[in-house]
């Protein structure tokens, strides 16, 4: 067994994650592995015991995750080899995404895998020499067992020491090579990089399912928001439609949860049907953005009921009391599980429904149809196949009468459901988490005219900002019992400020434009080496032990799918610009993204985030002033906000400082306070506007009607 220090002589198994903060590193504690946690005291074991590193890196969400916990490592053998030959270390990526983001590229760079759970073998210093995903404990299924590699990588250890040199080496040049062109000029223009971007988007759009590629299938919401710029910024009505498809295919389909709302992470076929049903905020947050946009640009009722099941998803599941959301919802109920908390099979049905709501679920969900599970196709994921209207053929019931009686069905299924054992809930606080809350509650809000919403994204901000923001030093990854923790992480920086604006923006509160103004002078002045990408971690502001590969840089520019880091700095200083009216942001937005297109030469879908980003820069941000009291100014204030535009500004009266208006808004605000709406593209205003239906299609529009060409 690994040595203990003599305080801890008696104690077996993995006691040194009991009190960890990760509910994912907790669920390790009954394990026999000698499990380390990520930090300076596994490595220096591994030194004074001349052993390798094994490396587990995987989260509370993750399916595969819980199989080889209870399966791999719960082995009997397979823990006697590991105590015998190895120092375990358990990382939750989530906490720690610096460490997972190094250890995927290299395994990724080595074996040409990655994803979760990642296992990989390091020597001492932190490199990497072989890897993988998920091992069964005894070879089969086309895997070979965790017992014979174990057994192996211990013999290379002791007996080919050349070989493991030879795999770092390996790794090494790989990993040079994959840096190769950081740091100089592109050979793309940024509108040919726009170009290059749009062809592939295309190329990997699905005409029948809507959305990117085949199985497995992962919503990009970062693609539809570029679809609908391209439509906007183009005039032509085709990507528009894409992404509309798109929408609704996903919010038809087993991946959008229609009994409790929310959507899970992906899906295993490229219909929409079977999703892998682990709920990630990082999704929910991305996809609620996604659909107000779609709300705004065609005004389909089924997004906003997307919208609704999505707030309250996420309201009822993942918020805390005092301010702020979890990380997560796990895909399994129990161990062996495999979504048993999210499918249905007839006999659950019929227990639950009359007769009348069981015929009308059954046709309008597909039961039977391609929502049966592969593996026990007596149950079922519920999807849209059919409109109401088809559904309730048959059934005496009229269109009103059908939605009406299915509305019921779906509360008495969600109660139902409410009675199995829940699925956990990992409720910790991450900054970048909340940060896109912050801004997809913030959005939400305006499109169900529901002020509760703003509220907790306010509640959000608050929270951060009073427990784990630090000035010189920007937001904490995470607040946790201890305190906030993770300081100098690009994410959490990007994500919170872009939050903070977007919250500023629409609340109208100059105490988070102060501090998101002093989030990106953090940013600009720490994360970012000229000419380069920004970095993933600030070297002076990182607070993590400094071992392995958390050295290296390493510079998030590619979707992943969600935006990534650098282009939510660079979208985010867009629209700090248009609050404040300095062109300084977009100064420094042009010279990020020209700084991060070597990178993203041959991303295709992957830089549809910094192509959005390069086409909002060049056009004007659109700000409206609504002036007057009253019924008919509510109306133009409420058609404002639900104007599609991808940079518009929407004021109710003349803004304080730091917030800025064009010198002939400015100058038109202060004149008479008639009811009326004043439209600025960049400096050149449209004549007052009174109608809201001509409000709505004018900041809809690329510019003034009479600068038209």
């Amino acid at each position: 067994m690994a040595v203990k220090s003599k305080e801890h002589s008696e104690r077996e198994g993995a006691w040194r994650l009991a009190e960890s903060n990760s509910v994912y590193l907790r669920g390790a504690r009954e394990q026999a592995i000698d499990w380390y946690p990520w930090g300076e005291e596994a490595f220096e074991a591994a030194k004074r015991l001349n052993r390798p590193i094994l490396l587990d890196i995987g989260a509370v969400w993750c399916h595969w995750c819980h199989v080889m916990d209870e399966g791999t490592y719960s082995d009997d053998t397979v823990a006697r080899l590991i105590g015998q030959h190895f120092v375990a270390v358990k990382v939750d990526r989530d906490a720690n995404p610096e460490v997972d983001r190094r250890y995927q590229r290299q395994v990724n760079a080595l074996t040409g895998e990655g994803g979760w759970p990642l296992t990989a073998f390091l020597t001492p210093r932190g490199e990497t020499f072989f890897g993988g995903t998920y091992f069964p404990p005894q070879s089969g299924l086309g895997r070979p067992g965790f017992r014979q590699v174990l057994l192996e990588i211990s013999r290379l250890w002791r007996e080919e020491p050349d070989k493991i040199r030879e795999n770092t080496q390996a790794l090494a040049t790989a990993l040079t090579h994959e840096h190769h062109g950081t740091g100089r000029e592109s050979s793309l223009s940024s509108s040919a990089f726009v170009e290059t971007v749009r062809g592939s988007v295309l190329s990997v759009y699905d005409p029948v399912n809507g959305g990117f590629g085949m199985a497995p299938k992962f919503p990009h919401p970062t693609a539809v928001s570029f679809l609908l710029w391209d439509a906007f910024a183009s005039g032509d009505e085709a990507p528009a439609q894409r992404a509309r498809l798109t929408l609704t295919r996903m919010a038809d389909g087993g991946i959008y949860d229609h009994i409790g709302g929310g959507f899970h992470r992906y899906s295993v076929d490229e219909g929409w049907h079977i999703p892998h049903f682990e709920k990630m905020s990082i999704d929910n947050a991305a996809l609620l953005s996604a659909y107000s946009e779609g709300y705004c640009r065609f005004r389909d009722d089924r997004f906003l009921s997307v919208i609704r099941g999505t707030v309250d998803w996420i309201q009822g599941t993942l918020a805390e009391e005092k301010g702020g959301f979890g990380a997560s919802q796990d895909a399994d109920n129990a161990p062996g599980d495999d979504g048993g908390y999210f499918t249905w099979s007839r006999p659950e049905l019929k227990s639950a429904l009359d007769a009348t709501e069981l015929r009308l679920v059954t046709r309008y969900f597909g039961v039977g149809s391609q929502g049966r599970m592969p593996h026990d196709p007596e149950r079922n994921v519920l999807f849209r196949l059919m409109s109401v209207e088809e559904s309730a053929e048959g059934t005496g019931l009229d269109a009103p009468q059908a939605q009406t009686t299915l509305e019921g069905a779906i509360r008495k299924l969600a109660a139902a459901r409410l009675r199995r054992p829940r699925p956990t809930v990992d409720p910790a606080l991450y900054a970048s988490l909340n940060g896109s809350f912050i801004r997809a509650l913030t959005a939400a809000s305006v499109m169900l005219d529901d002020p509760s919403l703003m509220a907790a994204a306010r509640r959000t901000a608050d929270r951060f900002l009073n427990e784990g923001y630090s000035s010189g030093r920007g937001v904490a990854h995470q607040i946790a019992a201890p305190g906030a923790q993770g300081f100098g992480h690009l994410e959490d920086q990007a994500e919170f400020a872009w939050g903070l604006v977007e919250l500023a923006g629409h609340a109208v509160e100059p105490a988070y434009l102060d501090r998101a103004i002093e989030l990106y002078e953090l940013i600009l002045s720490k994360f970012w080496i000229d000419g380069m990408p920004l970095r993933d971690i600030a070297p002076d502001l990182y607070d993590g032990p400094s071992i392995g590969a958390v050295g290296d840089p390493v510079f998030p520019v590619e979707d992943m799918p969600h935006l990534s880091a650098n282009s939510t700095v660079a979208l985010g200083l867009l629209r700090l610009s248009s609050l404040t009216g300095q062109d300084r942001w977009r100064t420094e937005a042009r010279q990020l993204i020209g700084a991060c297109l070597p990178r993203l030469e041959r991303a295709g879908l992957f830089g549809a985030g910094m192509a959005l980003a390069a086409g909002i820069l060049e056009s004007d941000p659109v700000r409206v002033v609504i002036q007057g009291d009253g019924p008919e100014a509510d109306a133009l204030w409420r058609s404002a906000c639900l104007a599609w535009n991808p940079n518009v500004r929407v004021f109710r009266g003349t803004p304080p400082a730091p917030f800025s208006l064009p010198e002939e808004l400015a100058v038109a605000a202060a004149g008479p306070q008639v009811v009326r709406a004043l439209v600025c593209w960049g400096v050149r205003c449209a004549p007052p506007v009174t109608d809201p239906e001509r409000l709505r299609n004018l900041i809809a529009s690329r510019s003034p009607p009479s600068m038209d060409a």
